[in-house]
This record gives structure tokens, sequence and C-alpha cells, in this order.
């Protein structure tokens, strides 16, 4: 099982990735009085079939034809739902899909987040051809990160480039930070 939930973003992403995306779309919704922590990653890739859909949360199956299992959707729903949460995916062949993961925030069995601006660097990084919009909200306060927007700014500078590199991971890391104070680990 993967130990951190941005861990499970990363994978999620990356399937994402994998589906032919040209954006991706992922929010971290921290909710204190409903005691929640919501995970959605939602992209236009190429979606799945309702079998696909009804198979995906059974570790032995996978599209992917380098392994006869699928363990990080099934770990991802697990985890969700151990902590009293729920999880759904929503998918429509050519169109896209949508996951999305409700923790019990103060569950005890609720894993860290983890270094969520890591791994949305990451992502951001190492996929120069997909789009990402990232939005993190603990509350009332938030912050999104659009890479389109970026390029707009940017022009033709890629964003593996070091110093727009770091400029990204930096901003990823004070606007979180700023967003929840450093609470939500």
């Amino acid at each position: 099982m993967m130990t951190e939930i941005s861990l499970n973003i990363l994978d999620v992403s990356e399937n994402s990735t994998r589906a032919g995306a040209k954006l991706v779309t992922i929010l971290v919704k921290a909710d204190t009085r409903q005691d929640t922590l919501t995970v959605s990653i939602a992209d236009d890739g190429c979606g799945m079939t309702q079998e696909q859909v009804a198979q995906v949360t059974d570790p032995f199956f996978t599209t992917r034809t380098t392994r006869k299992v699928g363990l990080g959707i099934p770990f991802f729903k697990y985890a969700a739902e151990s902590t009293g949460g729920s999880f759904s995916i929503e998918s429509k062949q050519g169109e896209g899909t949508v996951v999305t993961a409700v923790f019990g925030l103060s569950h005890i069995d609720r894993m860290p987040l983890g270094d969520i601006s890591s791994t949305i660097h990451t992502l951001i990084i190492y996929h120069p051809d997909t789009e990402f919009r990232y939005t993190y909200q603990y509350d009332s306060a938030s912050f999104t990160l659009d890479t389109r927007e970026m390029k707009e700014i940017l022009g033709d500078i890629p964003f593996n480039t070091p110093e727009v590199s770091q400029y990204i991971l930096d901003y990823l890391t004070e606007n979180k930070q700023e967003t929840d104070g450093g609470v939500l680990l």
C-alpha cells in the first residue's frame, strides 16, 4: 500500500497521462467543519468502458500489458474507505475519467497527505505535453496553479529549466504553507 495520499495522486495522474490526457485537474480540499479531505483527479483522456470502470477496483485487473495486477486504484479506494470516507470513479470512453476519494480528515487511519508540493512539481516537470490545473484548498483559503497560464507567461521556456523548475516547487510549497499554515501533513 502507498504510504501517502500524494503518492496515490501521483499514481492516478500517471494513469491519466498514459490515457492520453491533455489536461489533468487535481483538487485537494480539506474541510475541517465536515472533517473531510477530498482528493479529485479529473482528466480528458481516452476514458474507460463501463465494464472497465466496474473492474478497475479489482487488484487483479489492469489494462497495462507490462504486468498482471493493478494495485494503485484498489489501495486508494481502501485507504479512503478505511477512514469512513468514500471512493468513486466516473468515466466515459473518449471523454475522460474522474477519480474522487474522500477521507475522514481526523480519522486515526488516514494516511498523511505527504509531500504534495513535490508530487505536483514532479508531474509538471516530467509531463511537459500535459497541462495541469492544481487547486489546494484548506477551509476557505485556496490557491491554484495552472500550467496553461504559466506557459502564456514563459513562452518557449520549458518547465524543466532549473530556474523555472525551482520556481514552480517554491511556489507550490510557499502557497501550501500560506493556505493551511502547515497543519495538513
